[in-house]
């Protein structure tokens, strides 16, 4: 490891990331597709930007049943934050706001999960019980998520080994974030309740790559139960990565599983380098016992600084103080991820923990860049008794953040000479991840004692094996031998019309090829057109082939078909034109060719072209072009 060098993301091999010993899970969130929430009888799904009151809150932590704090709860206590919930009338109810008890869990959304979990090869419980996971960011109103381990010890297929899958958990979900900014958070509560399932991997994957590979699959075998929610923010990815010598780091809530290669990748590149910041740290005889830092109040020293951020700060009667950190001179500017230095660990905690949100909230003396003069710095040297091999970091706000972040700032230095802390980090759009809390323990979970155990029997587990779909990459295989288009295999084979198409083929004998282009292809061009596909039921689409069968819609007049029927919001096959007979297509073309007959054109040579079009003018999607074109030519 200490001969390693870690290369751009496009040079490293799976060699590479051996010698690092990466390791990487998942914890896989999925909505359910459900008329209600997992607790309430709320609609699910019914998302608003529109709400009808507000309700402040303050949150604090609570004991475990063994007397002790969380971490992550007591991170988030010491950020003292308002958290503001915009409520929808239509959306939420007195359950959310943990003023009723909860209802009997939605035996839909259980059932779904039971589905899923045997498609993993997992065994299923054969008893529910519901504990309540603490969350004091404020996602959640009442403080804790409620959820259940309904599954364990599943395996699915990759490459030449398996995955493990953990367990897997039913539970609901939080609220959406609106804003946060200094010390208030805003949140929107329309999604709160709305039932998911959480799939846990082992830390089997060895590569970014095999991450999302993996990724993938998980998301398609919920997605081929047809029961799922589709679209962006109903399936989030929380990944898990090591490296040798590093800690299990969570990176919350990918929204996209193209982004955990670049994510997993910068992640085990900030470890490494932690690593090494430690040694280097070590050299310089600066252990977790020798470590050295010290706070002065510098604001009256640099109230005529030329740096716009702190001159604005002390202009709003706000303070600035100087942590110096001993021995540390240039380690600020230490790389840790791409085009990322040490000095973003810190004020990431500066951020988060202080609440001081307006970007830059710190500078440094190891800075490059244009912040304080020479002599401003040299000034606040010897004013803080600051040494050549110091470097000092400059943070300003009110007495209280500003007390707070420097004490952060102590922490998170003095944590490098340890090696690297357990967080959960948030995911970045240009690939990177910045700290979002500390990584929570088991002493936020305890059991629920508002719901009674659920009993989970044979009968009912029997009975959803009935309706189990074939595993997707079964459907896979069969499709291929089927030698349907290829852009249409993956995405029939994870569609909610995967068992109808099965029905297509096998007994009402449609062509697979055909059926397979109007249940994938046909609603692409029906989005392009503004069209709602969500709206294209399994039934809707069992009425269109079974006129199409028994001959009274035309091939050409399924797509017509779909459109209206979306339209319409059902399938009326008088709305839509019927088949033509032989007879009745000679006689169009008969009476067709006297109309042009009559008509002088340019080139004549081009009759029959004009012919066919005006004829298809007449019969279209009633019968196919070439069909029409034979008689014609």
């Amino acid at each position: 490891m200490k001969d390693f060098l870690f290369k751009p993301f496009e040079e490293m091999t799976e060699k590479d990331y051996e010698t690092l010993g990466f390791k990487s899970g998942l914890e896989i969130h999925q909505q359910l597709f459900t008329s209600k929430k997992l607790f309430c009888r709320c609609p699910s799904g019914k998302y608003s930007e529109r709400y009808d009151a507000e309700i402040l809150r303050h949150m604090r932590p609570t004991l475990s049943e063994l007397g002790e704090y969380d971490g992550t709860a007591l991170m988030e206590f010491k950020t003292k934050k308002d958290i503001l919930y915009r409520i929808n009338r239509e959306s939420v109810c007195t359950y959310e706001m943990d003023d009723t008890p909860p209802f009997l869990i939605n035996d839909d959304a259980l059932d779904i999960a039971l589905q899923c979990g045997i498609l993993f090869d997992c065994s299923i419980v054969d008893e529910l019980h519901i504990a309540r996971k603490q969350y004091l960011d404020g996602s959640i109103p009442t403080g804790f998520q409620r959820t259940a381990i309904f599954a364990l010890d599943g395996k699915i297929p990759y490459k030449n080994r398996k995955i493990d899958i953990v367990q897997m958990s039913i539970e609901e979900d939080s609220c959406r974030e609106v804003s946060d900014a200094g010390h208030l958070r805003v949140y929107r509560t329309d999604r709160l309740g709305m039932p998911l399932i959480e799939t846990v991997t082992g830390p089997d994957m060895r590569t970014p790559f095999e991450v999302a590979e993996v990724a993938e699959i998980c998301a398609n075998v919920a997605r081929s139960t047809g029961k799922v929610r589709r679209g962006i923010g109903s399936a989030r990815e929380d990944v898990n990565v090591s490296v040798d010598g590093g800690t299990r780091i969570e990176i919350k809530g990918v929204p996209k599983i193209g982004r955990i290669p670049h994510l997993t990748y910068n992640e085990a590149m900030r470890q490494w380098n932690l690593l090494r910041l430690r040694e280097e740290l070590h050299k310089r005889g600066i252990t977790k016992e020798t470590f050295g830092a010290s706070v002065s109040d510098i604001t009256r020293l640099v109230k005529k600084a030329h740096y716009q951020p702190i001159r604005t700060a002390i202009d709003q009667g706000l303070g600035v103080k100087c942590i110096v950190l001993r021995g540390y001179l240039g380690l600020l500017h230490w790389q840790t991820q791409t085009d990322t230095y040490f000095s973003k660990e810190i004020s990431d905690r500066v951020r988060v923990i202080a609440c001081l949100t307006n970007i830059p909230n710190i500078i440094h003396s190891d800075s490059k860049g244009d912040t304080l003069t020479s002599a401003d710095w040299q000034n606040i040297k010897r004013t803080v008794n600051a040494a050549d091999d110091d470097t000092m970091v400059l943070v300003w706000g009110n007495e209280i953040d500003s007390d707070m972040a420097a004490k952060e700032i102590i922490i998170r230095a003095k944590e490098a000479t340890i090696g690297i802390p357990s967080e959960t980090r948030q995911a970045l759009r240009d690939g990177t991840n910045g700290f979002e809390r500390i990584l929570p323990g088991a002493d936020r979970m305890y059991p629920d004692t508002d719901l009674p155990p659920t009993r989970i029997t044979e009968q009912r587990i029997e009975k959803i094996r009935i309706d189990l779909p074939d595993k997707y990459w079964k459907r896979e295989e069969w499709y291929r031998r089927l030698k349907i288009p290829e852009d249409t295999i993956r995405p029939l084979a994870i569609s909610k019309f995967a068992n109808l198409f099965r029905h297509l083929v096998n007994e009402w004998k449609i062509n697979p090829t055909l059926a397979a282009v109007v249940l994938i292809q046909f609603p692409k061009r029906l989005r392009k057109n503004n069209i709602d596909i969500d709206l294209i039921s399994e039934e809707m689409m069992n009425e269109i082939f079974r006129s199409y069968k028994d001959g009274l819609l035309s091939r050409d007049g399924i797509f017509l078909a779909m459109k209206k029927s979306v339209e319409k919001g059902k399938f009326y096959p008088e709305l839509l034109p019927r088949p033509i007979s032989s007879v009745e297509l000679e006689e169009v073309i008969s009476e067709t060719n006297n109309e042009v007959s009559k008509k002088e054109l340019f080139y004549n040579e081009k009759r029959k072209e004009v012919l066919l079009g005006n004829v298809m003018n007449k019969v279209r999607m009633r019968i196919a072009g070439k069909i029409v074109a034979q008689k014609i030519y």
